[in-house]
């Protein structure tokens, strides 16, 4: 990802936050070839001197079938982001897009079968939280969920480059960059007015 100076970021919280609230992400490989999976990640943080992603894909994936311990994968996370309309400048200019980015290269290690089991809580327990009748890993029996786990390939990543991209129009004039804010506020896409409220915090 390039990422000009204007935009770079070197704040770890920001990173966390983006990678917690769009977890569903890609990760990319290119052992043999160029794959990408879409998939759920976690970042592990509990040991603060060994933080480190955590996914799982399908056994049967072919990305599965050519990873191994050592390999380098890359983990793509999309944040916010929205359409800029070169409209709401007040002099002619070009349409662009804000986001929020996070890229992470980094080394590939198998999971063993507790370390496996114990992703698939935790990442279970995360969105499960949220329901009426929540359904835990407990809830399911060991017998069962170990049966499932037979079809899942798990890894860990240990981060060796960190990429974290902020680009919220902070080259626009102040005119033009409240008047951006004020549009997407009056979006009704979720993801405009996020982009919005993150334009207002780098203001702050």
């Amino acid at each position: 990802m390039f990422v000009p100076k204007l935009y770079r970021s070197e704040d770890l919280n920001l990173m966390k936050t983006i990678i917690s609230e769009n977890s569903f992400a890609l990760l990319i490989s290119s052992v043999d070839k160029i794959r990408a999976t879409h998939s759920m990640f976690i970042l592990n943080e509990n040991d603060p001197e060994n933080v480190y992603l955590e996914t799982h894909i399908s056994k049967v994936n072919p990305q599965a079938k050519t990873l191994k311990n050592g390999d380098e994968v890359l983990c793509d996370f999309l944040g916010a982001h929205a359409y800029i309309s070169s409209s709401w400048y007040d002099h002619i200019n070009v349409s662009t897009w804000n986001y929020e980015a996070v890229q992470i290269y980094g080394k590939v290690e198998l999971m063993n079968h507790d370390e496996l089991y114990t992703h698939l809580e935790t990442l279970t327990a995360k969105y499960e939280k949220f329901q009426q009748c929540p359904m835990m890993v407990k809830d399911m029996g060991k017998e069962f969920v170990e049966k499932e786990m037979k079809g899942a390939f798990g890894i860990k990543i240990t981060p060796s480059e960190i990429f974290i991209k902020q680009k919220l129009s902070q080259n626009r004039k102040e005119h033009d960059f409240y008047n951006i804010v004020s549009h997407l506020e009056e979006s009704t896409d979720d993801n405009a007015k996020k982009v919005a409220e993150k334009m207002k915090l780098i203001k702050k």
